[in-house]
């Protein structure tokens, strides 16, 4: 392999993504650091030659257009070379809330020309736009509500709804390259599509018709890619991991092509999920997973009801895929019950859902995992003394502000959190990325003009309101949420005679990727419950010592 690229030494340095071949160029995006800081930043769609002549020349990095907004996905050109179009955002919006489908002409000089935007606003969320093989322009919006696949006039920007559904047939465009659905020659379209899932499925826009493929598969990735008759993309069921998969559109034939499921346990261990709706506060529904304790050889005693845990998710603007999580199995073979809670806010569930959140982040997503949590213990699925919350990143937020909040007041015995949000002030200055460094904007509200809530919410400043025991997990290369968040919540509650216990992970970020840290970690989290709940953590288990 040889460089295509040049480097930078200035902050993040030069970084390329989205691309796709045009000519004997490949189009794509590219993020430029100006400065050292994480917003010193500029985002353009570029054109690299193939021949690496600008490995060691910057100069021969054509830049397509200016540099008019803050987001841009890579260009996309029309199949007669006339020409692309794009999606930009700016800050404070994220891509959920509102993007802008752009279109330009191709110029004789290869540069786009007349840039405007042909669909989308601030209240508009078009997550993806491609180029069907015949010429017509399709995209995904939610401008209905939901995110649905429309053809988009290049000329007048009128759209019209090739499939109108109260489903999703896209989601949150946390990274580039995202593609829920991919056009095939016949003029047919392979589609992601769903209702709190993601099946896959080919629309006839002609008709509207939509036919799902065969097989277990019930969680399909944004990922898809065709090639003649053939659909290939990354799915998973309840029961299967992530695999590689083919669907022959003209036979209707679906196989595994690579990665193939393997069992790492006998999958008699596996738990038996089941989807449930249950009700909130002011009778709102809480869309939730629920995975009963389940071990082949053992069940708890009949007089007694088992332990749960809620699993508040990370984004926010996201949501729990029902899939095969060995995780989820480690604590449901052990007798304890997990409850994947897809709070309001959680995509999947149209827009409307989705805004639930807004302004209301620490709010409705703990009002709505301590409804969970309640609900099971009324219908006697759960001891109401043992039941626990935990998440990692923004469900670290929850899970936090769950301890603290008037709302889940007692309710939760313990909490495990995970690389998390904890002083909202901190974070909305200069500790995160600059993708979110303005999510709070509609999160919480402007921080110019609503400073008290960002104090009034983090669990940092409601230090004194913790009862219950938890962990904290942090790694401590994390830049989106760095460990000054979890130092400050250590010294909020440091004398308060609240058992804590802290775990840092040198060399792990968002999220840890390590074996030994993850095996560390979920260990870590069974010895709380263990001595929360009153159960044997069992053999091979460490301590977990807890400080007060």
């Amino acid at each position: 392999p040889r460089p295509l690229t040049p480097v930078s030494a200035v902050g993040g340095g030069l970084r390329w993504a989205d691309p796709v071949p045009h000519g004997d160029e490949v189009w794509c995006v590219l993020e430029e650091f100006t400065g050292e800081g994480p917003g010193d930043v500029r985002r353009v769609p570029v054109a690299v030659p193939l021949d690496g002549s600008a490995a060691d020349d910057r100069s021969r990095v054509r830049e397509l257009t200016a540099a008019t907004h803050r987001f841009v996905t890579g260009p996309r050109p029309s199949p007669d070379g006339r020409r692309a179009v794009w999606l930009a955002w700016d800050h404070p919006r994220m891509p959920w809330d509102g993007t802008e489908l752009r279109i330009a002409e191709i110029a004789a000089d290869g540069l786009l020309t007349d840039a405007r935007t042909l669909a989308g606003g601030p209240d508009e969320s078009v997550v993806q736009a491609e180029w069907a093989p015949d010429g017509a322009l399709l995209a995904v919006t939610d401008r209905s509500g939901w995110w649905n696949p429309h053809r988009v006039d290049p000329d007048t920007g009128h759209a019209v709804n090739l499939c109108p559904r109260e489903e999703e047939f896209g989601d949150a465009l946390w990274k580039l390259g995202h593609r829920w659905f991919a056009p095939l020659a016949d003029g047919t379209v392979a589609v992601v599509h769903g209702r709190g899932t993601a099946r896959l499925g080919i629309l006839d826009p002609a008709t509207g018709e939509l036919a799902d493929a065969a097989g277990p598969w019930t969680e399909w990735s944004p990922a898809l890619a065709v090639r003649g008759t053939r659909v290939a993309g990354i799915a998973a069921a309840p029961h299967r991991h992530h695999e590689i998969v083919c669907l022959d559109t003209a036979s209707g034939h679906t196989r595994v092509i690579a990665e193939p499921h393997h069992d790492a346990v006998d999958p008699a261990y596996y738990p038996r999920p089941r989807a449930r709706v249950l009700t909130g506060p002011d009778g709102r529904e809480i869309h939730a997973q629920l995975y009963p304790p389940h071990h082949p050889d053992v069940t708890g005693p009949p007089d007694e009801r088992p332990p749960y845990v809620i699993w508040a998710h990370g984004g926010p603007t996201s949501r729990a895929p029902l899939v095969l999580d060995l995780e989820i199995a480690y604590f449901t073979s052990r007798g304890i019950g997990v409850a994947e809670v897809n709070y309001g806010g959680s995509t999947g569930y149209g827009r409307a859902y989705r805004n639930r959140l807004r302004e209301r982040w620490g709010v409705v997503d703990v009002e709505d995992c301590a409804a969970v949590a309640a609900a099971l213990a009324d219908e006697g699925a759960a001891d109401p003394r043992r039941l626990a919350i935990r998440g990692g990143s923004a469900g670290g937020w929850t899970t936090a502000a769950a301890l603290v909040s008037p709302a889940a007041e007692g309710r939760f015995a313990c909490g495990v959190i995970s690389y998390p949000i904890l002083d909202l002030t901190g974070w909305a200055g200069d500790e995160t990325h600059d993708f979110e460094s303005h999510y709070l904007e509609s999160l919480i509200g402007p921080l110019d003009k609503v400073p008290e809530r960002y104090l009034d919410r983090s669990p940092v400043n409601r230090a004194d309101r913790v009862r219950a025991p938890f962990v904290l997990l942090q790694g401590l290369d994390d830049v989106i949420c760095p460990p000054v968040q979890a130092e400050r919540m250590l010294a909020a509650v440091a004398g308060r005679g609240v058992p804590h216990a802290y775990l840092a992970f040198p060399g792990e970020g968002h999220g840890f990727r390590r074996a030994d840290t993850i095996r560390r970690a979920v260990e870590a989290e069974l010895a709380l419950y263990a001595l929360v709940f009153g159960i044997e953590a069992g053999a091979g288990v460490p301590p977990l010592e807890l400080r007060s």
